[in-house]
């Protein structure tokens, strides 16, 4: 076997993280990072978001991610936006770095290994059934940080280094112990990656709440926004993601025998029991009511580790069975599908940068609001938005919180998730979410309302509602607004 030495080995797995950016986009305020990016600022400036920070203080007590990015931009004196590409950066590159390890347990080449990484890089916001998640998403979070540490965790478990594989467990735990719990139920099943041992009894430690802990019409409406966490919400195609992966492990688990790469047999037929185990848990989270509140362990959010593992097996196989040394099928493989993912990730996010570098002004016009926000308003500024904001066509689901760094009424769809998983925010999300429901309809006197309940002082609206408000901020979509008397 030939072997390549450690440097050669960073420089191309740092030539993939820049791929993988390139391929994929960065995006350092979207999507969840109105969930986790607050509780961050929050630790550095203390002085923000005097009100409403229930839904992201609840993931700060629960994660150790806030304060690890806090003490970072204190120890390096980098700025925060700086310091959140580095750290997406640094998650890229360690996933590689991970996968490639773990692709040495499975294939014996080096361009087979290689095969393995690519596969994962070019693919790396691929959707994991209907789940609503990615191998890795376009900003960090404790997720990204949370996947990488899991494969190391993998790998050091069939290596059988089980204080490393600890670990690394425990890191994933203190960034997000969810996602945590799946990686560690896997890492049990090490009686099955070495023999054909079933230690169901591993399962025994889900992070399962109260069974029988009741739910309020509050959690139940603040769930429905999520109905993805329900396998009975899922379509048909989503359904396939559970199912498929089990002939591919059936097939491959045969291959590995064939050529006595038992580490890559074990970990398929540990990945089939997982498969199942999981599978049998959303059926169980799906029955209406009772176990309603079951719903916030998510069950299937388990196939993340699944599909991962997945990729780098069938990157590994296709480089050593089929592409081989022929560079042309190579360019066929990987080419269309390094397009294919360009292009599903720029319309996704159709009105920003691909590449939203620190250093760089923001395209979207929503964000150029934002960011007029944060540098033009009060600290202790009181702002409502269209709390379905994040669906508006154009806005990038770039988060208002994150981005502005200003206090805002609860939202329909962040704000949302956070009740689906800490029950006890029900009562205070639906009572906002219930003042603004109407929020297409309102006139002035609306606005007004809003100021009296809670202390609202200021407005970011769009265009067509800013009409008859005192606005001193105006871009051809946004308007950021007063609330006079």
């Amino acid at each position: 076997m030939k072997v390549i030495s450690q440097p050669k080995v960073a420089v191309t797995l740092f030539a993939l993280t820049v791929l993988a950016v390139a391929i994929h986009g960065y995006h350092p305020y979207a999507e969840d990072a109105e969930i986790y990016l607050p509780g961050v600022e929050k630790v550095l400036q203390p002085a923000l978001f005097p009100v409403g920070t229930a839904s992201f203080e609840a993931y700060v007590n629960a994660s150790l991610f806030p304060r690890m990015i806090a003490f970072s931009v204190r120890l390096t004196h980098l700025s925060l936006p700086y310091a959140l590409f580095a750290w997406h950066l640094v998650s890229i590159f360690l996933l590689m770095s991970g996968c490639w390890q773990l692709s040495g347990k499975c294939v014996d080449d080096i361009r087979a290994r290689f095969g393995a990484v690519l596969l994962v890089a070019v693919l790396l916001t691929l959707p994991v059934a209907g789940t609503a998640l990615y191998l890795m998403d376009q900003y960090v979070n404790p997720r990204n940080l949370a996947g990488f540490a899991a494969v190391f965790a993998v790998t050091r478990t069939l290596e059988r280094k089980r204080w490393r594989s600890a670990s690394w467990l425990a890191f994933a735990a203190a960034m997000h112990p969810l996602m945590a719990a799946f990686a560690i139920s896997f890492c049990l099943l090490e009686p099955a990656l070495k023999k054909k041992q079933i230690p169901v009894w591993a399962y025994a430690l889900l992070p399962f709440p109260k069974l029988f802990e009741s739910t309020s019409p509050a959690y139940h409406a603040a769930a429905q926004f999520h109905g993805f966490h329900y396998i009975s919400n899922w379509h048909w195609y989503e359904m396939l993601g559970i199912i498929g992966p089990l002939p591919l492990l059936w097939w491959f688990s045969r291959i590995a025998q064939s050529r006595e790469r038992y580490d890559m047999a074990a970990m398929c037929r540990a990945l089939a029991i997982y498969d199942v185990v999981y599978f049998v848990v959303a059926l169980i989270v799906s029955v209406p009511g009772r176990f309603e509140v079951l719903a916030r362990i998510q069950p299937l959010r388990s196939l993340y580790l699944l599909y991962l593992l997945l990729v780098v097996f069938c990157g590994g196989l296709l480089a050593e069975h089929l592409l081989k040394t022929k560079l042309w099928r190579w360019v066929a493989l990987f080419l269309p599908l390094a397009a294919a993912m360009f292009i599903a990730q720029r319309s996704l996010f159709p009105a920003s940068a691909h590449v939203e570098f620190p250093w760089a002004a923001p395209r979207n016009e929503w964000a150029q609001a934002f960011l007029w926000i944060r540098q033009n308003t009060p600290v202790d500024s009181r702002f409502a938005i269209d709390p379905y904001y994040m669906q508006i066509r154009g806005e990038d689901t770039i988060g208002f919180r994150a981005l502005a760094q200003r206090s805002r009424l609860a939202d329909a769809v962040k704000d949302s998730g956070s009740v689906s998983m800490f029950p006890a925010l029900a009562e205070a999300w639906y009572e906002q979410w219930q003042a603004q429901k109407d929020w297409k309809n309102f006139q002035r006197a609306d606005f007004l309302r809003l100021k009296e309940l809670y202390g609202i002082n200021w407005l970011a609206l769009q265009q067509s509602k800013a009409s008859v408000l005192s606005c001193p901020y105006r871009n051809s979509v946004v308007a950021v607004c007063q609330i006079g008397n």
